[in-house]
């Protein structure tokens, strides 16, 4: 009745058959015997190892910063004024269009920014934050609500890390990067964030895209104007209509490139500062000639 091969097989249990009124099902024989052998479902084992893989690419940015910044506050990294490099950071989102137009022409200029996430925005918006972190891209926590408020210590928790805990189910990334909203330092946020180990991300350039007031070429000229080797841009992608970033972004980067600068993620920016002190630290421990260190 079977052929010694599938007889091998049912007696192994590597499938079952199926009874149907008495009789056998050859469609449920099949299906039973793709499910259970392992060299009949080798293609079924390859698509979940691509799901896996595909899954495994929304790692594999450098998302953790070096241990000597956490719990500290940065403005911005301590570079050589000849280091001309620059991060650009955006808050706020996921917004549901800038956020998308704002990835395309990142994704046209070949460079990687730093997104700080509202919570509430990722829960709203998860295929952008999927999006995000499978272009290479690096993310933040700014928080669930975007509160303004001072908090105590259990709000100042559930604010920071129901964010965490969302972007890492979504993307697989644990961010250590925190950057309080508004800017606000004193209001329980920061010091909770301290606590668990963050890095506090301000800036030290600023589009004013936030403002109300400053068209395009305004918020242009502001990033520009500031740019510093080592500098932190702060723009935004959500928490409205961030159209006129859209349109202002573009140029930023053409200026910015003109002036000889090249983008990096956050914690590209300050493993660069670790490595410039390290190179100072050499330089001056080098030995002289009548062997004594020189510093």
């Amino acid at each position: 009745m079977f052929s010694p091969k599938l007889w091998q097989l049912l007696t192994a249990g590597t499938i079952t058959l199926i009874g149907t009124g008495g009789g056998l099902s050859l469609t449920g024989l099949l299906l039973k015997a793709t499910l259970n052998n392992p060299l009949l479902s080798a293609q079924s084992v390859d698509k979940k190892s691509a799901v896996t893989t595909q899954n495994a690419s929304l790692n594999t940015t450098q998302q953790t910063i070096s241990k000597e910044f956490q719990g500290q506050t940065i403005y911005q990294a301590k570079l050589p004024i000849t280091d001309k490099v620059i991060a650009l950071t955006f808050d706020d989102g996921p917004g549901p269009k800038n956020t998308t137009q704002i990835l395309e022409i990142l994704k046209q200029n070949h460079i990687k920014a730093t997104f700080f996430l509202v919570g509430q925005m990722v829960s709203f918006h998860p295929q952008i934050v999927k999006q995000i972190a499978a272009e290479g891209h690096v993310l933040g926590n700014h928080t669930w609500h975007h509160w303004y408020r001072r908090m105590d210590v259990a709000t100042a928790a559930s604010e920071i890390n129901r964010t965490a805990d969302l972007i890492y189910k979504l993307t697989g990334v644990k961010t250590t990067l925190f950057r309080p909203p508004g800017g606000f330092l004193h209001n329980g946020l920061v010091d909770y964030a301290k606590s668990q180990k963050y890095a506090i991300i301000m800036w030290s350039d600023e589009s004013g895209d936030s403002q109300r007031r400053g068209q395009t070429p305004t918020l242009i000229k502001n990033v520009v104007k500031s740019a510093k080797p080592g500098g932190i841009v702060l723009m935004h992608d959500g928490g409205g209509n961030r159209s006129r970033t859209v349109k202002a972004l573009p140029q930023v980067i053409a200026d910015l490139k003109a002036k000889g600068y090249k983008f990096v993620t956050i914690p590209e920016l300050m493993e660069m500062e670790t490595k410039a002190k390290d190179v100072v630290t050499a330089e001056s421990s080098v030995v002289t000639k009548d062997g004594h260190s020189s510093h």
